[in-house]
């Protein structure tokens, strides 16, 4: 070949590889350190207070205890995206997880205020902080960017996903027929969100 042509090719190349390079980049997702992140640090101080719950080894007032403050951690990530979030179908999912998990928490403190501990299971206590255990390190895989909309929608799947496998261990281990069917009621409508956040960051991940 000869130079003016290799000169004409390696500057074909660079041309190339710098286009690539920039499409790259547009296709790159931002990635922000977890203890810089907002959302991230309302979802630790949920799980650092789930930590200190004493249990009683009664399946039924262990998971309404352990849901209340898990509903409690999700409203506040959704006060968080209302307050700071841009998104208006983000926006309208934190004020309805808001709605529902408020009524939620009245009918578990219904519950809690009444409820003896009639039934000593030890198994189901370990198989709860087993599953928080295991929402901490997923949750702490995922890439949270400092958009509040984004974080919010990846933080709160795996906030779900936490809570319907808690319904399940409930709907196996539990007794009480009303926080059954509220375990029943958790997993139906969580999965449904779950799905409608996972569709969302699909199609708004790199906006």
């Amino acid at each position: 070949m000869k130079p003016a042509y290799k000169i004409l090719g390696l500057a074909a190349m660079m041309a190339f590889s710098t286009a690539c390079s920039d499409d790259d980049d547009d296709n790159k997702i931002a990635i922000q350190a977890h203890d810089d992140n907002q959302m991230m640090t309302v979802m630790h101080d949920m799980m650092d207070e789930m930590q200190t719950m004493k249990p009683t080894q009664d399946p039924d007032i262990d998971f309404a205890a352990m849901m209340k403050m898990h509903h409690m951690g999700a409203i506040d990530m959704a006060k968080l995206e209302l307050a700071s979030g841009s998104n208006s179908e983000m926006k309208a999912k934190a004020q309805a997880i808001i709605d529902a998990q408020q009524k939620e928490i009245a009918q578990l403190d219904s519950f809690l205020t009444k409820a003896t501990p009639t039934t000593m299971n030890m198994d189901f206590h370990m198989k709860m902080m087993e599953g928080m255990d295991r929402m901490g390190k997923q949750s702490d895989l995922q890439i949270i960017n400092g958009n509040i909309d984004q974080d919010f929608a990846t933080l709160m799947i795996e906030h779900h996903k936490s809570a319907t496998e808690m319904a399940q261990m409930h709907l196996s281990m539990g007794k009480n027929a009303d926080l059954k069917e509220m375990s029943s009621m958790i997993i139906q409508e969580q999965n449904k969100e779950i799905a409608d956040f996972q569709t969302w960051l699909l199609a708004n991940r790199n906006n």
